[in-house]
């Protein structure tokens, strides 16, 4: 087993596309059950599946209330493996109002399984319009750079298997994804209920030359993005300040924390920002031991050489380094709460370990998720709306964009009344 291949991945889709029982069906047919868990599937008292055939949604719904109203509520994640390969994949849900809760799941996936129940479509013209939840699905999927989608057509074995109709849903996809200039797509006809395609090719569907699913997720590379992030200036947001308060002789000061990209060795000279005050690496300390240097995503302790202030939400950067404090940001956002955004208020923006309060400036557009058109003049977003819009932060921070590193270019917006999460933010560009 290639222990160092672990695929993130994701379902999503409209309400009762199939994404918990698909995900149900692959663990039992790839044997990745133990006995007690096969036995439940057969006796459960929230059964919704005919005599004699197991509900595999049950293996994923583990929220009582998720089983007994039969929707996927919050995301589930769970963990196989193969000969080839291990796994980790999040169960998200349906509903638009847990939208959020899609994001959360979809943001460190490599790959999405978007679901489309063939049933719900019309077919009466030659391009079926897809469910608004897979349009806005799709775009939280551009928005996040997601790697890979794959395209499960559900629930043909209720359409005779058609050739004709999963080629008409494949046209209707192709179209959204040419909007939304997605790339990297597999399609798949599947009866998750059945296994038709999920680990071994179906036989009701020889027109299908394609992999089945389990194949084809074992064989999808994985961009951990570790090339791009050695070669980008180093980035190290302070965590914490770690002090040994003994004698003048043992008065330890080190900043801990993840370096996010970049490289820092012993010796180098090094920016805190946003003060801009500058010093030399004295000592690196990982869980390993005291090392010489160390490379993007180590978790380490930093000692400096010059005795200067440096606090949690401090960044640590390469003294050459063209990062630099900014206080106005353009970013895509998802709105998540009930309450719509209030332009007149501030909130708390919370960037790697760093929050600072934060207003919304100006909205340039809103998505329109069924035409995909921006729809510009808007002065507030609507739960689950997605947008662009200006943001001026109280204090500067050092970041990125999210496309050049999703660690230090996403942000999530914090009400300051209620502490809850209104928005998930990915970065566009820095001023």
């Amino acid at each position: 087993m290639n222990t160092d291949s672990v695929l993130r991945f994701i379902t999503a889709g409209s309400v009762d596309d199939g994404k918990s029982t698909l995900i149900g069906r692959l663990l039992f047919d790839s044997q990745s059950l133990l006995a007690d868990q096969v036995a439940s599937l057969y006796q459960s008292k929230h059964k919704r599946t005919a005599d004699g055939v197991p509900d595999f949604a049950q293996l994923t719904d583990g929220l009582a209330a998720e089983r007994e109203q039969g929707i996927t509520i919050d995301v589930a994640y769970r963990y196989f493996a193969t000969p080839a390969r291990k796994f980790i994949i999040a169960d998200t849900p349906g509903h638009e109002q847990y939208t959020r809760n899609m994001v959360t799941g979809a943001s460190t996936a490599d790959a999405a399984i978007i679901l489309i129940d063939a049933t719900r479509l019309d077919y009466t013209e030659q391009t079926p319009k897809l469910l608004p939840q897979t349009h806005r699905h799709s775009a939280i999927l551009k928005l996040l750079g997601t790697a890979h989608i794959i395209v499960a057509v559900n629930k043909l074995d209720l359409l005779d298997y058609s050739e004709e109709k999963f080629n008409a849903i494949k046209r209707a996809y192709n179209k959204l994804a040419t909007a939304l200039d997605l790339h990297n797509i597999n399609y798949i006809p599947i009866s998750a209920l059945n296994g038709d395609n999920i680990v071994t090719a179906s036989t009701h569907m020889p027109w299908y030359q394609g992999q089945p699913l389990l194949p084809l997720l074992e064989s999808l590379p994985v961009d951990n993005r570790s090339s791009q992030l050695l070669a980008a200036p180093a980035l190290f947001p302070v965590q914490r300040v770690a002090r040994l308060d003994g004698s003048r002789t043992n008065d330890f000061r080190g900043y801990q924390g993840r370096l996010e990209q970049g490289c820092l060795r012993v010796g180098d000279r090094v920016r805190i920002e946003p003060a801009g005050q500058s010093s030399t690496i004295a000592a690196i300390y990982t869980p390993a031991g005291q090392v010489e240097q160390a490379q993007a995503r180590a978790v380490m302790t930093i000692v400096l050489a010059d005795d200067i202030d440096v606090s949690r939400g401090d960044s640590i950067v390469a003294a050459d380094s063209t990062l630099q404090p900014v206080k106005n940001i353009s970013a895509s956002i998802c709105w998540f709460d009930s309450k719509p955004l209030n332009s007149a208020r501030r909130y708390w923006l919370k960037h790697t370990t760093q929050t600072v309060y934060a207003k919304i400036k100006q909205i340039d557009y809103l998505l329109d998720v069924q035409s995909l058109n921006h729809r510009q003049n808007s002065n507030s977003l609507q739960q689950n709306d997605i947008g662009r819009v200006q943001l001026s932060v109280q204090k500067p921070v050092v970041a990125t964009t999210y496309s050049a590193n999703p660690a230090t270019g996403a942000f999530i917006l914090i009400d300051e009344a209620t502490n809850h999460t209104v928005a998930a933010g990915m970065i566009v560009s820095l001023a």
